[in-house]
C-alpha cells in the first residue's frame, strides 16, 4: 500500500513539472518569437498574447483530439510541422493559408476537396464543434499552429522534420 502512495507522489511530481516546463507561458514569448508569416508575399505580423491565448483554446478544444502535439492521428505522414505546411499544395505555412485551409480542406496534394472528412467551415453542419468558429477564431488557431514549432521545437510534429 505505501509503494502505491510513493509512486503516486512520484507520478504527480513528474506529471506537474511536465505541464509547467511543457507549455511555455505566452507572457515568456518575445515579439520576435511571436513574429509569423502572414501570407505568401512574404509579410509578417506580431500575434498578440490574447491572440495566442484564443488560438491555443481554440486548438485544443477543436483540433487537438485529431491533432495532438501537430500529429495527425489519422495519417501520421503529414502534421503539422513547419516542413510539412510548406511541402503541401498549396503551401500552408502562413496565416492567411491556413485559414484558407480551414475554410476548404483539400488533400496534401490540393487536388481533392476533404471538407467532409476534415473539420472545416464548409463542413459545420457535419462537425457540430465547427458552428460558433468565427473568422477571427481561424486566424488565432493558425497563428498559434505556427508558433508552436518556435515553441515546442521538435515535439511539435512528433519530431519527424528535419531542421
Amino acid at each position: 500500500m505505501l509503494k502505491r502512495y510513493i509512486w503516486l507522489a512520484v507520478a504527480t511530481v513528474f506529471f506537474t513539472f511536465q505541464m509547467w516546463v511543457g507549455n511555455a507561458n505566452a507572457l515568456d514569448l518575445s515579439p520576435e518569437t511571436r513574429t509569423l508569416p502572414l501570407n505568401a508575399e512574404g509579410d509578417t505580423v506580431v500575434l498578440s498574447l490574447k491572440e495566442i491565448k484564443k488560438g491555443q483554446k481554440v486548438f485544443n478544444d477543436t483540433c487537438a483530439q485529431c491533432h495532438a502535439l501537430g500529429m495527425t492521428k489519422t495519417n501520421p505522414d503529414v502534421n503539422l510541422s513547419p516542413e510539412s505546411l510548406a511541402f503541401a499544395t498549396p503551401p500552408r505555412d502562413n496565416i492567411e493559408a491556413m485559414v484558407d485551409y480551414l475554410k476548404k480542406p483539400t488533400t496534401y496534394d490540393g487536388f481533392i476537396e476533404i471538407s467532409e472528412f476534415h473539420p472545416s467551415l464548409k463542413s459545420a453542419d457535419i462537425y457540430p464543434e465547427m458552428r460558433n468558429i468565427t473568422e477571427d477564431d481561424l486566424y488565432d488557431v493558425a497563428g498559434y499552429i505556427l508558433l508552436q514549432p518556435k515553441v515546442r521545437g521538435e515535439q511539435w510534429g512528433g519530431g519527424k522534420y528535419l531542421r
